[in-house]
C-alpha cells in the first residue's frame, strides 16, 4: 500500500494563506469552515522577534483517531493510497470524529448535519493534478506525494512534531515539516 502525505517547508512559507483559500474555494466551503488552516505564530523579544505559519489539513494518519470512533464506519482509510475519507451519505453528524482528531481536521456542517475534511482533492488526483492547496502555494513550500518519497527527499531536516502540535505517536500523521529553528521541539 502506498501512503500519500504532505511535506511543508516552514522556512520559506510567507504566510499568504493561499493554500487555505484554494481549499475553501475548491471545496466550496462557507465562511468560518476550513479543511486546511494556515495558523500564524510569533514570539521572541525585541530585537529578536520571529513569526511563522503552520499550514495543516487532515494528515491521513496511519492510525486515524477519527476512524476509530466513528459509530457508523463512515470514515475509511484507502488501502490504495492511505487517504482517509468520509462518506457523507453514511455520516450521521454525531461529531465524535471532530472531538477525537488531535489535529482538528474534521469540520461539522450543521446545514447538512455531516462532517467533512481534506480528502487530498481526490477529484484532482484522479486527473493527475496536485491538491488545490499545493497547486496554489506561491512560495512552493507545500508538497503532496507518497510519504516515503517525501521522507527520502526532505526527511533529513524534517520532523513530525513541533511544540504547537500534538504528539505524533498518537496517530502516526503522514506529514513532514521542515521548521523554522524557533518552532522546533
Amino acid at each position: 500500500m502506498a501512503q500519500m502525505g504532505f511535506y511543508f517547508d516552514q522556512r520559506v512559507c510567507s504566510g499568504c494563506k493561499c493554500c487555505q483559500t484554494a481549499c475553501k474555494d475548491v471545496k466550496d466551503l462557507s465562511v468560518g469552515y476550513f479543511y486546511r488552516r494556515a495558523t500564524d505564530y510569533e514570539g521572541g523579544k525585541f530585537p529578536n522577534v520571529w513569526a511563522a505559519t503552520i499550514t495543516m489539513s487532515c494528515n491521513h494518519c496511519t492510525t486515524p483517531a477519527c476512524r476509530e470512533v466513528c459509530p457508523v464506519e463512515a470514515i475509511t482509510k484507502s488501502e490504495e493510497d492511505g487517504l482517509v475519507t468520509i462518506n457523507t451519505d453514511l455520516c450521521i453528524g454525531c461529531q465524535t470524529c471532530v472531538t477525537a482528531c488531535p489535529y482538528s481536521a474534521p469540520c461539522y456542517h450543521p446545514d447538512t448535519n455531516t462532517v467533512g475534511k481534506c480528502d487530498g482533492c481526490l477529484n484532482m488526483l484522479a486527473v493527475d493534478e496536485q491538491p488545490a492547496c499545493v497547486a496554489a502555494c506561491q512560495s512552493r513550500c507545500l508538497f503532496f506525494g507518497e510519504i516515503s518519497e517525501l521522507e527520502a527527499k526532505y526527511g533529513a531536516n524534517a520532523v513530525k512534531d513541533l511544540t504547537e502540535l500534538p504528539d505524533s505517536s498518537m496517530t502516526g500523521p503522514n506529514f513532514l515539516i521542515t521548521p523554522k529553528p524557533e518552532m522546533k521541539k
